[in-house]
């Protein structure tokens, strides 16, 4: 059996730059992504139609009741 780990695979070195860009990206990445299951979460996972719009307290089109 071979001792080296990876059985012998050497990873490359990746520079600090490059290690910190990804990481704030993937960040980025899943923040944006939370963002949207906040505001878009219920109609993407059926729990509610986009045409319902009971939660805002608006009447059907938007207007006000001299329209």
């Amino acid at each position: 059996m071979n001792a080296r780990p990876f059985g012998g695979y050497v990873p490359p070195k990746v520079p600090l730059m490059y290690r910190a860009l990804s990481k704030g990206l993937g960040a980025t990445m899943w923040f944006w992504m939370m963002y949207r299951i906040k505001e878009d979460g219920p109609v993407v996972f059926g729990f509610r139609h986009p045409w319902d719009h009971g939660e805002h307290g608006h009447d059907e089109h938007g207007h006000g009741s001299g329209h």
